[in-house]
């Protein structure tokens, strides 16, 4: 739209024509109150607060429902604006309770803010205060009716924005309330009940403490937080929350999850999870001491005793039945960082390829197919601004929320056409443009359909729907553009043949948890180096001095174990014992090591274990399943934990490995610039040249994750166009594999594994998360059983 020119209390302002007046003079610097106002949902103008005098005009006008039009003389800040806010404020006041000193929007509500702004604390009115009781919705969500100033952000936000409509409003002018979608009839407990996806959404848009969180309620204030901002732990959607930490005696605890600050490529939204089970880091089961198996027990021992122990065994193990005898299995929730040290660890200390982690999809299929090709990956970024979306299987709303938002937003706000082709279902759905249902084996024969084959229609689909199928291909092939979200369903042959079948579209996979991508991406896999690149005749290969020969995966690792081929098995923030079913009698002659934030059941057989901190109380970096690279920052802390970075580093040292080989710190990588020739002098040489080159300083601390990245910037293809400035700022930024010379592997074997996770799950932190089980059971049990009533 053209551009109009108007000016704001004396100020000449430039917005495109058709822009709300109140979000011009935001993007000015002039800010008008508002309660009612939320942006992205419905224009309410219920509350009155954002009046202001229009020249010409002969009242005053609400801004948030008044487009800027050109010459528009504006003025927002006056006495006679002054009292009609003051006005306003003293009816909502009215029936307010004075419990501010209790109230946990304290400090953070508008109402609040207003109240001292405009000088309404005296009051025309003298009747007794309306008193209701609090309600508890759910175990999450609790509502105290005199404090609602009845704006409805609530009610829009999760109608509109979540597609859930499960608050309303009931009754009419001065006797109107916000209920819930199970009503007390229902109820056994004769209260109201809410049946949604206990996301919090409506508690974050709340503008006073009408509703509040059953994690945070009366537990602290927010001055008596430091809020940190960093990358949630749970699904692979990349979702920043903002944590708020306050001090006890054994660290500090997280006390508060929520993301107002909207700072992350999520804006203000954040699922149940990533708002509410950060609770599992505070939890009494947390391993905050070494164990050491002793007559067939794990006693708890010293720092030095259990890594010094780890480190021989090790080494004598190594020295003794080769490298090929030793296995490790990485995680999909450690940082980039940790991960590239794993397989360097690995590669270079333990001179071993067996090395893997649980895959949630098929990154490597996806960057081999792609190769030799440029912006065909998507970004988080790109679904919610794309015109046209493909979704094929995957289940969004339950496994990445953040993408089912962008999905939901795009369709809602920029009339996105989005085309789906699942086995189920799903609730997405109602907003595609196009669906439909295929087999649940039958997304290959999906692939050959699009790519043109009309006798793969009777495979794909359950029923007969020649019709939709030839519709919904000639829809899909249409569009000249197409981002293609594709769930972990489709993997290997099937992955590469439908790619095939879309030349124009730009594709994401849809992995389970936080770094899942990052743990591929860095080389956690038995026949593939960092950035995909082959285990010989590469750049990093001989960087690495790797091994050359494929190794195992973790399910053969597991097979070798079981016939007494594997000596020793490293597992850094995994549980594959209970991931995959394992026999635990398979590891009876295997020396285990793990390092794990709870004693789970692969932590239960190991020899050695070594309590290790979570996402949330170390820093570095992460990859969402787009390949967004995110900053991780430090924001807990627990006593007696570790970081899995200085585990490894520390384990290295003790194996006798030079620390200064591991991890290129301090100037003791100095050398003689390439006169001599030897492979850690041409290395140290190549890695000081290029901190030189980047205006980078050497790092002091084998402990500091920066100085891996240095490497990973260096060496991994893809991660060399990393922005340091857009890391440090804590902004997103996209990143793809390298357009060639990427490994080649045919007949490579399916182990991706989805997780099935669910909106109320994530993987083995499940059961350590009261508010994630308190949650289930609500769902479960008793909204079931109340609607099933009904």
């Amino acid at each position: 739209m053209p551009d109009v020119t108007l000016t704001v209390d004396g100020k000449k302002l430039t917005a495109p024509a058709g822009t709300l007046l109140i979000d011009a003079c935001k993007s000015a610097g002039i800010e008008i109150p508002a309660f009612c106002y939320y942006p992205g949902l419905s224009l309410q103008a219920a509350c009155r607060m954002c009046v202001v005098r229009i020249e010409k005009v002969p009242k005053l006008a609400t801004a948030c429902t008044t487009t800027v039009a050109e010459g528009m003389v504006v003025t927002t800040e006056s006495p006679e604006i002054a009292q009609a806010r003051k006005s306003t404020l003293q009816l909502l006041l009215g029936n307010h309770p004075l419990d501010c000193p209790v109230c946990d929007a304290g400090g953070e509500c508008e109402l609040q803010d207003m109240t001292f702004k405009y000088g309404a604390a005296d009051s025309f009115y003298t009747e007794p205060k309306n008193h209701r009781d609090e309600q508890q919705w759910s175990p999450v969500v609790y509502f105290d009716r005199p404090r609602c100033i009845l704006c409805y952000r609530c009610v829009r936000m999760c109608g509109e924005g979540m597609d859930i409509f499960a608050l309303g409003v009931e009754n009419r002018g001065s006797a109107s309330v916000i209920v819930p979608n199970v009503p007390t009839q229902l109820s056994p407990e004769h209260l109201p009940q809410l049946d949604c996806e206990q996301c919090g959404m409506c508690i974050d848009a709340c503008p006073v403490g009408a509703l509040t969180s059953g994690a945070y309620r009366y537990k602290t204030r927010p001055w008596e937080m430091n809020h940190v901002a960093t990358v949630c732990t749970h699904c692979g959607d990349g979702c920043k929350t903002t944590l708020g930490v306050r001090s006890v005696t054994d660290g500090s605890e997280i006390v508060r999850g929520d993301n107002r600050d909207k700072s992350g490529m999520n804006g203000d939204f954040l699922c149940n999870k990533g708002r509410y089970a950060f609770d599992f880091n505070n939890s009494a089961e947390r391993l905050t001491q070494p164990l050491v198996k002793k007559d067939g027990k794990l006693t708890p021992v010293s720092w030095e005793e259990a890594l010094t122990f780890a480190g021989n065994k090790l080494r004598e193990l190594r020295d003794s039945r080769g490298p090929e005898s030793l296995g490790v299995i990485g995680s999909n929730r450690t940082t980039n960082e940790e991960n590239y040290l794993l397989q360097k660890f690995a590669r270079s200390v333990l001179g071993t390829n067996n090395i893997d982690h649980h895959r949630t999809a098929d990154f490597v299929t996806l960057a081999t197919v792609l190769q030799g090709t440029t912006g065909r990956f998507a970004s988080q970024r790109d679904v919610a601004s794309a015109s046209a979306v493909l979704l094929v299987g995957g289940d969004p709303t339950s496994q990445a929320p953040l993408t089912a938002w962008n999905l939901r937003t795009n369709v809602r706000l920029n009339k996105a056409r989005v085309y789906i082709a699942n086995h189920e279902e799903i609730k997405l759905r109602r907003q595609a443009k196009a669906f439909v249902q295929i087999s649940e084996f039958g997304y290959g024969a999906l692939a050959k359909y699009l790519s043109g084959d009309d006798a793969a229609a009777m495979a794909a689909s359950t029923v007969a729907q020649a019709d939709e199928l030839s519709s919904f291909r000639t829809a899909v092939k249409s569009e000249e553009a197409i981002v293609v979200l594709i769930g972990n369903e489709v993997r290997g042959g099937e992955l590469a043949a439908l790619i095939h079948a879309l030349p124009n579209a730009t594709f994401a996979l849809l992995g389970d948890y936080a770094n899942s991508r990052g743990a591929s991406d860095m080389g956690l896999l038995p026949d593939a180096l960092p950035g995909y690149q082959p285990l010989s005749a590469s750049p990093l290969a001989h960087e690495l001095n790797a091994p050359t020969t494929p190794g195992l995966d973790l399910l053969a690792m597991f097979d070798a174990a079981a016939t007494g081929l594997l000596a020793a098995l490293y597992v850094v923030g995994s549980n594959p014992i209970a991931r995959y079913n394992i026999d635990p009698a398979s590891l009876t002659n295997t020396f285990v090591i793990v390092q794990d934030l709870f004693l789970t059941e692969t932590a239960a057989l190991a020899d050695i274990v070594l309590p290790a901190a979570s996402l949330y109380e170390k820093s570095g970096s992460v990859t969402n399943s787009y390949g967004d690279l995110q900053l991780v920052s430090k924001a807990a802390d627990r006593s007696g934990t570790r970081s899995d970075f200085e585990l490894i580093v520390r384990l290295a040292d003790k194996m006798g490995h030079s620390v200064n080989r591991l991890v290129p710190f301090g100037k003791g990588l100095r050398a003689d610039m390439g006169q001599s020739r030897g492979a850690q002098s041409g290395e140290a040489d190549r890695h000081a040249i290029w901190l030189m080159a980047n205006n980078l300083e050497p790092k002091l601390s084998p402990f500091d994750p920066f100085a891996i990245l240095d490497e990973i910037q260096r060496l991994v293809p893809g991660y060399d166009k990393l922005s340091r400035l857009q890391l440090l700022s804590a902004n997103d930024q996209h990143l793809a594999p390298a357009s060639s010379g990427l490994v080649q592997i045919s007949n490579r074997k399916d182990l991706v594994l989805p997780s099935s996770d669910t909106l109320f799950t994530s993987g083995a932190l499940t059961r350590f998360s009261p508010m994630l089980q308190d949650v289930q059971r609500h769902q479960q049990r008793e909204v079931a059983d109340h609607l099933a009533a009904g």
